[in-house]
């Protein structure tokens, strides 16, 4: 007898359907999981064997062959070992139901417990435009499935529970939709920043625009302080970038349990000892890196020229494109990643080059020698370059505090909302994003304004990549002010923010 359930399986943020079928026949005892499965999947075999007798019900002896369809596609994790029982238990005589419309997932623990899985969002939307109406999983992983309306999502807690319901004798109630979450953790407030006023300018102009940021300055002076808290001043996910965003933190196992969509826009910070493969992903199953956890939000990167050279240049594809692509043998992985980088970096090795009391230790050779460790094509996806310096003592000893992250955002809500109703029908949201085809008719600027960005071209050696970021940077600037029209003070603005890739 042949029996059949069905469950999902994922290769990076791509789902598919996989069909489980079961036959028992006579003959020698044996037990195998065929269809490309790996070791996680093959080791199936013994959580079933336990969980079906210590659930009370009887292993069948003779020679059992399951098969994961589609056979060309590689079955990876625990997430098999629910739909493997239940096909198990229809094809024995034990289980009675159908089971056509459902999807099934979840690893098991020996006494028949249903364990926390992880990709299940990916799997979710997936069933649902596959044509199935319901989705047991894990009761840990309800609330994150149930945010796809239009699928029944039922949390299961142990095999009996979830037997007694396909026979009906003591039905599970599916879950609720969960909306949207906005977080409720206490954000750091710009208000605790005293002084270097220019700086938050820029960093306001970088998040109403979406735009990258470096920043450089001397030890001490607020780079890091900062960056930590530009999280509180950009706008709130929509519900899309919500979706796209848990999305990746679900497949990459870093969602907490019990969540449903993530409430705030990431904010990654790795460490400078991070290898390429950390940043952009990898792995013998593609899992995403830290570029494409800082999806929708923002990738932090403290003291970049202490990164290495390969992590450094493995951003620049990415930053362009807003996704990165993975090969492996099995296929090709691509994960989205349109994040808003902000780096920082000290001016020098000893840190104190250009500060105005402490004097540098380090030779000109090796300034210049610790500037170069960060290419200039890397430099020039960089829209805004800030120079941050020293905070004086009266700023820091007065009692006057600045404006606060809420002050702040309510303008770059204001900003966003321009770009969002401006930008509807082409595919993105943000200024940064702007393709370099549609440049000229949405940056409309006045002639002084291209009068001076020419005069900057030619005396600062602008490359054509520089020109198009001062020109996204001034229309974001022009947005903050209400204009339609890009003015000659929003280009000289945009241009004070180019300080790194000027020819000496």
């Amino acid at each position: 007898m042949v029996a059949k359930t069905y469950s999902m399986g994922a290769f990076g943020l791509e789902a598919f359907p996989v069909e489980v079928e079961t036959d028992l026949s006579h003959g020698l005892p044996a037990f195998e999981v065929v269809g490309l499965p790996d070791a996680a999947v093959k080791e199936s075999r013994d959580r079933v064997r336990a969980a079906m007798k210590n659930c009370g019900f009887d292993f069948p002896v003779g020679r059992i062959i399951m098969n994961l369809a589609p056979a060309d596609k590689r079955k990876e994790g625990p997430i098999y070992d629910l739909p493997l029982l239940l096909s198990l238990l229809k094809a024995s005589g034990q289980l009675a139901c159908d089971t056509d419309g459902a999807v099934f997932l979840g690893e098991l623990s020996l006494s028949g417990e249903v364990r926390r899985i992880y990709g299940v969002l990916a799997m979710a939307v997936k069933a649902k435009e596959a044509g199935f109406t319901e989705l047991f999983v894990p009761a840990a992983n309800a609330r994150e499935g149930s945010v796809i309306q239009g699928l029944r999502v039922y949390p299961v807690e142990n095999v009996r529970q979830l037997v007694d319901h396909l026979t009906g004798r003591n039905p599970i109630s599916p879950i609720g939709p969960s909306p949207q979450e906005r977080s409720t953790d206490a954000m750091l407030d710009f208000a605790d920043v005293r002084g270097q006023y220019e700086v938050k300018r820029a960093l306001e102009i970088a998040a109403s625009g979406g735009h990258s940021v470096i920043m450089v300055g001397t030890p001490g002076s607020g780079k890091s302080m900062m960056a930590k808290r530009i999280p509180s001043i950009l706008p709130e996910m929509t519900f899309s970038e919500a979706l796209e965003s848990t999305m990746v933190h679900s497949i990459a196992g870093k969602l907490p349990e019990g969540s449903a969509l993530l409430g705030s826009r990431p904010f990654r910070a790795p460490h400078h000892t991070i290898s390429a493969a950390g940043l952009s992903g990898g792995g013998s199953s593609p899992k995403p890196g830290e570029i494409s956890l800082a999806h929708n939000g923002v990738l932090f990167l403290d003291e970049l020229p202490e990164f290495t050279r390969p992590a450094m240049e493995i951003l620049r594809q990415p930053m362009e494109d807003g996704e990165v692509t993975i090969s492996r043998v099995g296929g090709n992985a691509t994960f989205p990643c349109r994040f808003m980088l902000v780096a920082a970096m000290n001016p020098c090795p000893c840190g104190y080059h250009g500060h105005p009391t402490r004097p540098c230790t380090c030779s000109p050779k090796a300034v210049e020698r610790y500037q170069s460790r960060i290419s200039g094509p890397l430099l020039e996806r960089i829209d805004l370059h800030i120079q941050v310096l020293p905070v004086e003592f009266q700023q820091l000893s007065g009692k006057n505090t600045g404006e606060s992250s809420a002050q702040i955002r309510q303008r770059v809500n204001r900003a966003r909302q321009l770009q969002v109703e401006r930008y509807a029908d082409l595919g993105y949201t943000c200024n940064a994003d702007i393709p370099s085809s549609q440049l000229e008719e949405i940056c409309m600027a006045t002639h002084d304004a291209y009068s001076l960005l020419e005069s900057a071209f030619q005396r600062f050696g602008f490359s054509a990549r520089s020109y198009t970021r001062v020109l996204r940077v001034a229309r974001t600037i022009a947005d903050l002010e209400g204009s339609e029209t890009v003015q000659d003070d929003h280009v000289a603005e945009a241009i004070q923010y180019r300080t790194l890739d000027r020819k000496p």
